[in-house]
């Protein structure tokens, strides 16, 4: 999915500066964007104060919205470097295209994973005929300076490995959790799990300290370490962590991102990651000018134009409030 805001500011991401070494509870809040005509998302990365948790650097959290008579979610071919994106759906499904020649109908609790790399371009659409209702998540993972420059590509993965305890399913998207492993390319220590509670649920899921973790909240209710988290909302919870305790009165449904705090510096304009105000400036010119980030065929629309970019330099820095 596309950042479509036209208002675009870059996000000054990276560095050690303000991860928290040890346990905390920082209540996330989001904010709202539209995606085209019928999409509204909560966008809870990047936030104010809170740019980054591991190498997970967006976080767009939508619906569940009721598309029946809808055209449902719209995003044109856009473009994107330097970063993987995160398909995730609990209801309905997406349609995705790219310029890697890539075509893909992405189901609830699928994957569908794409490495930008260098350069790729994607667009994603509901189905003519789909599902009423529409609800997930978009996430962005950003690559390290070693691999950002890798060739593009995209995965798709239907069956996913599960972490059970009473009470709780955890679906791997990425990374591992308790010993057991996502097929997901990864290219930094990361982990991000579906988490399903039952009503009456009482467990604790183990971490690993060095990471710094996050937990979304998709559906219903649940207590993450004593904090009640609704629907749309996101708690930072900092490293230093063996455990989490999970509880939930009713079912509920998680998203649990951590990862090692990511120590480049970068900066995050529109849909692209990089290290210097001069690779930005190249990629909206290598855009808007059709060369680079290839074709997406068979999407009945044109491709989105990039924002003008910001009249102040851009300069990578560490993670500011």
């Amino acid at each position: 999915m596309s950042n479509l805001d036209r208002e675009a500011v870059p996000s000054l991401c990276g560095g050690r500066g303000f991860v928290v070494a040890e346990p905390v509870r920082e209540l996330l809040s989001p904010r709202h964007v539209k995606l085209g005509e019928s999409t509204e998302v909560r966008r809870l990365l990047p936030n104010l104060g809170r740019r980054m948790v591991g190498a997970w650097c967006f976080v767009d959290h939508y619906g569940p919205d009721d598309i029946a008579d809808e055209p449902g979610m719209q995003v044109p071919p856009h473009p994107h470097m330097g970063l993987q994106t995160v398909s995730w759906l609990h209801e309905g499904e997406v349609l995705h295209r790219d310029s890697t020649g890539s075509l893909q109908t992405i189901r609830p609790r699928q994957l569908g994973l794409m490495t930008s790399g260098r350069a790729i371009s994607h667009s994603e659409e509901s189905p003519r005929s789909h599902a009423r209702f529409l609800h997930g998540a978009q996430l962005w993972v950003a690559l390290p300076d070693a691999h950002r420059h890798t060739d593009p590509r995209f995965e798709f993965h239907a069956d996913l490995p599960v972490v059970t305890a009473p009470g709780l399913t955890a679906t791997l998207l990425l990374g591992t959790l308790d010993g057991t492993t996502s097929p997901g390319t990864t290219y930094t220590p990361l982990v991000g799990a579906d988490l399903t509670l039952t009503g009456g649920t009482d467990v604790r899921l183990p971490l690993e300290r060095d990471f710094e973790y996050a937990v979304l909240s998709m559906t219903g209710e649940a207590h993450v370490d004593g904090v009640p988290l609704v629907p749309g909302s996101m708690l930072y919870l900092g490293c230093g962590r063996d455990e989490l305790p999970l509880r939930a009165d009713s079912d509920a449904g998680l998203m649990l991102l951590g990862g090692e705090p990511f120590e480049e510096e970068l900066i995050m304009f529109w849909n692209w990651i990089g290290r210097s105000q001069e690779e930005i400036v190249q990629a909206r010119r290598d855009w808007m000018e059709g060369a680079r980030f290839g074709e997406v065929k068979g999407y009945d629309g044109a491709p989105l134009p990039a924002p003008s970019l910001p009249a102040v330099p851009l300069k990578p820095r560490g993670r500011l409030r």
